[in-house]
């Protein structure tokens, strides 16, 4: 399993390394739309490499897709404590009971061991 993780990450770093030097020509990236920025009075622009732009796209779309995903299994994991909580609880009501049964039926060492 090693192998196929090095080799895929291997894979990956060629492929990027391939696209950043197929794309360095620098490109204007305008943040605000021509119409707005002349209303507004501010030119935001900025001059990159085309493989910046590309690679922070990727970036923020896979931030994007792990916040979603955490929030969309929000409910799951919840749930999950919840269980958890509960069956802690009902491990201690039975451990309780134990001790209870085991004093009503007068044995008082089995009592103190189950403590």
């Amino acid at each position: 399993m090693r192998i196929i993780k090095f080799v895929f990450l291997g894979t990956l770093a060629v492929v990027l390394v391939t696209v950043s030097l197929a794309n360095t020509t620098s490109v204007t990236l305008n943040l605000l739309p021509s119409g707005v920025s002349s209303l507004i009075g501010l030119n935001l622009s900025l001059s990159v490499p085309l493989f910046l732009i590309i690679f922070a796209a990727i970036i923020v779309g896979v931030l994007i897709g792990f916040f979603w995903e955490y929030m969309r299994e929000y409910k799951h994991r919840a749930a999950a404590q919840r269980h958890k909580r509960e069956s802690e609880k009902l491990a201690k009501e039975v451990d309780q009971m134990k001790i209870k049964k085991a004093r009503d039926q007068g044995d008082e060492v089995l009592a103190l061991l189950e403590n």
